[in-house]
């Protein structure tokens, strides 16, 4: 038994070695399928972060054209309300203008009331100078029997009208 215990020894170790390289083997090519199966898995998941990215991309586009379309529009608002403020002003100038116009107007009319109420009454006086020296001179007088002053009245009407 001498001889056959080495070599059953080394037939052992061998075979041992063999099932080690096995074992060896066996772990190798499960590891191997889930190093392909992970991956597989990460291309999936850079497919997936390459797509947000693009989608991330779009968003901050979209958002940067929406962001300069609410600055132009701010901008056109703040326009409009400038204009306003301007179109007010001038509504109230032109306003101030026509009230200015009214009144210089009215001042006017006024005037003009009193100048023809005095040229009416510088009338009648003389008209009464003219009676006056006719009467004191016999002299005939120089308008025709028809004439008839008018009445004070008829005078206030056409003033009322000058101011209507």
């Amino acid at each position: 038994m001498a001889p056959s215990a080495p070599r059953t020894r080394a037939a052992a170790a061998l075979r041992m070695k063999q099932i080690a390289l096995d074992n060896q083997d066996r772990t190798i090519r499960r590891l191997r399928a889930q190093l392909a199966t992970q991956r597989g898995g990460l291309t999936a998941t850079k497919k997936e972060l390459e797509e947000t990215q693009v989608a991330l991309e779009t968003s901050h586009k979209v958002i940067a054209g929406l962001t300069e379309i609410g600055l132009s529009m701010s901008k056109k608002i703040e326009k409009m309300k400038v204009k306003k403020q301007l179109v007010r002003a001038n509504h109230v100038e032109c306003h101030q203008k026509f009230q200015a116009r009214i009144h210089e107007a009215e001042d006017s009319m006024q005037a003009q009331h009193l100048l023809i109420e005095a040229l009416v009454d510088e009338k009648d006086s003389l008209l009464q100078t003219i009676h006056g020296l006719q009467e004191s001179n016999n002299a005939p007088a120089p308008f025709d029997g028809d004439w008839e002053e008018e009445p004070e009245e008829d005078r206030k009407r056409k003033r009322l009208r000058i101011f209507l």
